[in-house]
């Protein structure tokens, strides 16, 4: 076995034990996205031209996006924290990958989001979301959903690496709650004034919410939007690939020099 893969691993070890001795986290990360279900899809679903399941089967898309979105502040806090306590600068006086580190940190909170992700899927069968595409074009939309919060993930710990202070990462990762409001993941943005329908539909969000309401079969794919949201697959492929390659490289190199 090759020294990245040994080191990823036992760092992707490292990362999952850490949720389990924080199990208070664990479930508060679960039980967001289907508070937010819940109250997005009677609230919202009321004031909206939409019926409330219909509504419902348009949000649940958007909501998965959103919450794997949240792997940009995840991965901020952890990394952060890590630096913070000099974690990262012990690490770097063992001989470990440099990559496996940033590399083992993301492939955990994979796994973590994997996992976390079924109650939310229950839920959202329970109250009228359903999966009207194809089996294999379900299975694609959830692989779409994890690269896109690998891609998160990455941003998120080269920022957690920068800021190196767990306060600084808490507060700008709280800042990234708006997000998902400039997106279509809560609502349609052909209502939205042409500045903002523009800033909408280019937010990599917009693309991967539209993706999966068109792999899951709930909604089509709008014509009249930008590129990314007129061609969703594409469009969140070729954003997916951008940030990883941009950020992760970011990540492994920051971790390396450290504050240097």
């Amino acid at each position: 076995m090759s020294t990245l893969a040994y080191d990823g691993l036992a760092m992707v070890g490292r990362q999952l034990r850490r949720v389990r001795n924080s199990p208070g986290l664990a479930i508060l990360t679960q039980v967001m996205p289907i508070n937010m279900l819940l109250f997005f899809g009677y609230v919202f679903g009321s004031a909206l031209a939409m019926p409330g399941r219909e509504y419902r089967s348009f949000l649940m898309p958007g909501l998965l996006v959103s919450t794997a979105a949240g792997g940009l502040m995840t991965g901020m806090f952890q990394a952060a924290a890590d630096s913070h306590r000099g974690v990262m600068d012990r690490f770097r006086t063992m001989p470990v990958s440099r990559a496996a580190v940033p590399l083992g940190q993301a492939v955990a909170d994979l796994v973590v989001t994997a996992t976390g992700t079924v109650p939310l899927l229950l839920v959202g069968l329970a109250v009228g979301w359903r999966v009207e595409g194809s089996a294999p074009r379900a299975v694609g939309a959830v692989g779409l959903l994890l690269l896109f919060r690998f891609a998160c993930t990455s941003i998120g710990i080269f920022l957690g690496l920068l800021t190196r202070s767990e306060d600084a990462a808490g507060q700008l990762g709280a800042s990234t709650f708006v997000l998902p409001l400039l997106s279509n993941a809560y609502i349609p943005t052909d209502g939205l004034p042409g500045w903002l329908r523009t800033v909408a539909e280019w937010n990599p969000i917009s693309a991967v919410t539209t993706a999966l309401r068109d792999l899951f079969g709930n909604a089509p794919v709008p014509g009249d939007a930008a590129w990314p949201v007129a061609h969703p697959i594409a469009g969140s492929l070729v954003w997916c690939a951008v940030l990883i390659a941009v950020f992760l490289p970011l990540a492994v190199r920051r971790y390396t020099y450290g504050g240097r």
